[in-house]
């Protein structure tokens, strides 16, 4: 929803001051509607967003304005350029013009998503360059392999050439008695760039996440991962101090603290914005621009795994795809390769990033393989906010939101890449040992489902039936009570099902039918 399509009747905004007597109610971009109490239309984990209601141009859509100036820049190439000789360039400049009127017809006229900052058409043109991803991966499926990896000449010359092998093995002492100048030269090998951007990594991973055990859960299994997975690609071999200490403990420990203090602080952050010419010093300026970069509303992630199958399946996927890309160059560095990357992503991205790599013959510091890097950086935020949303709605058959869509589908065609490309490699067998402890925690993960989910509504619902069974045969005897006109006390037997009720036929109750032939006492 665009910002000049957020007006309510008579021209006012849902969140602009209403006449006293009246609640001060917002619905924000992202089309949930939140105000100072939680209500109908608004969750309990959802901010108050107070906004005054400003719609300048730089919100407006431009619909036309950008009309007529992609006519202008077609109609200059069209009759005031000459048109090369050249079919490879021209094939390409063709193909490139097409994606550009493709962007710029999304970028204005697509649907938007649950973000709207800094500017709802940044997120459009993210949708739009998603779209773009997913054709190229199908292009290049339906491509032999050889022709696959020869496609990518025409993006860079270099391509298309077997990648020469590495040996990513080493020495994992931490102190090296042999080498007296510097015992721990293997530690500091490992002290370079890797650490701030895996750090930076996870803090942005937890703030896509919002929860510290998932965070937790996927940090350890990755390791586990990589431990599973040397045996087909070597640059997943590490130390385990590398493995435990510099990723789980420092990088990931450290960046998923400074993510929940983030979280922390941006939930009880106030939400109240204001037109900046309506702020009247150049110090409130300044921030409210600053603060242009920051959401425009917050909800706290409320996962609740155990809460029902749906959910705990919902977050198990969640769990097993998920996973920040600090780790896509998390290969023991050499003395040439550049700093890895930082940004997040899913986990079975993450493994392709490796695996695509691998089959098509990218160098790890090609620039192709960072700009994948930024795009999953742009468009996982939006699809884990848009899964939560499909998963905390009451609604079973809730469509599920376009990215988080383009996002599975752009996971699961790279992987098909993969999997056609080098079947070799995906079909080596796992070490017997490493089998062994995956198939015991697959065991243990089903018992447990099968017990939370299954054994324990059958035994609860069996206890529950039982306790009202006894409760009903106190009911009855307490009826019984009240109707021989005398309440049962606490020493007065309960009535057997099988005592006759007092009725015209049975004047007495159970109790005086055993009282018979005793006489009276003056």
């Amino acid at each position: 929803m665009r910002r000049g399509d957020r007006r309510g009747p008579g021209g006012l905004r849902p969140g602009s001051p209403l006449p006293a007597g009246k609640a001060s109610l917002e619905e924000p971009p992202d089309g949930v509607p939140s105000g100072p109490a939680p209500g109908p239309g608004r969750r309990s984990t959802e901010s108050e967003v107070y906004d005054d209601g400003t719609n300048t141009f730089f919100w407006r859509a431009h619909t036309l304005t950008v009309l007529c100036i992609l006519t202008c820049v077609l109609g200059y190439v069209t009759l005031l350029e000459e048109t090369p000789r050249d079919t490879a360039y021209n094939t390409k400049r063709g193909i490139v013009a097409s994606i550009l009127v493709f962007l710029c017809f999304g970028v204005t006229q697509a649907k938007d998503g649950p973000f709207s900052r800094p500017h709802p058409a940044y997120w459009r043109f993210w949708l739009c360059v998603s779209v773009v991803y997913e054709l190229f991966l199908i292009f290049i499926l339906f491509q032999t392999v050889q022709d696959g990896r020869q496609f990518l000449k025409y993006v860079d010359p270099r391509l298309g050439v077997p990648l020469p092998e590495r040996d990513y093995g080493g020495n994992c002492l931490i102190y090296d008695a042999d080498n007296e100048s510097d015992p721990f030269h293997n530690v500091w090998d490992k002290l370079d760039g890797f650490v701030p951007a895996h750090f930076l990594g996870w803090y942005l991973k937890t703030l896509m996440i919002r929860d510290w055990w998932m965070c937790m859960i996927v940090s350890v299994m990755f390791e586990f991962l990589e431990y599973s997975l040397e045996h087909q690609l070597p640059n997943f071999s590490e130390c385990w101090w590398d493995h435990w200490i510099m990723d789980v403990l420092v990088c990931n420990g450290l960046g998923i603290y400074c993510g929940m203090k983030t979280l922390e602080w941006l939930s009880l952050k106030t939400y109240k914005w204001q037109g900046l010419w309506n702020i009247p010093t150049y110090k409130g300026k300044m921030k409210r621009i600053v603060f242009q970069f920051t959401p425009y509303s917050w909800v706290r992630f409320e996962w609740k795994p155990a809460s029902s199958l749906r959910r705990w399946l919902a977050v198990c996927g969640i769990i097993l795809v998920v996973r920040p890309a600090g780790l896509a160059c998390a290969a023991p560095r050499q003395p040439d390769s550049p700093p890895p990357s930082s940004v997040p992503q899913f986990l079975l991205a993450e493994l392709n990033t490796f695996y695509l790599k691998f089959v098509l013959w990218l160098p790890p510091e090609h620039y192709l393989v960072l700009l994948r890097l930024v795009f999953f950086v742009n468009v996982g935020g939006v699809a884990m906010r848009e899964i939560y949303d499909f998963m905390d709605d009451p609604k079973l058959h809730k469509k599920l939101g376009q990215q988080a869509w383009l996002v599975a589908a752009i996971t699961a065609t790279e992987l098909l890449i993969v999997v056609k490309y080098d079947p070799h490699t995906l079909t080596l067998s796992l070490p017997f040992y490493i089998a062994q402890c995956w198939v015991l925690g697959s065991v243990l993960l089903l018992t447990w489902t099968a017990w939370r989910f299954f054994l324990r509504d059958i035994t609860l619902r069996y206890k529950e039936t039982r306790r009202q069974k006894q409760q009903s045969r106190g009911d009855q005897g307490r009826a019984v009570g009240s109707m021989d006109g005398h309440p049962l006390g606490p020493d007065d037997p309960l009535p057997r099902p099988d005592d006759p009720l007092p009725g015209p036929d049975n004047p007495q109750g159970p109790g005086e039918a055993e009282m018979e032939g005793v006489p009276a006492l003056n």
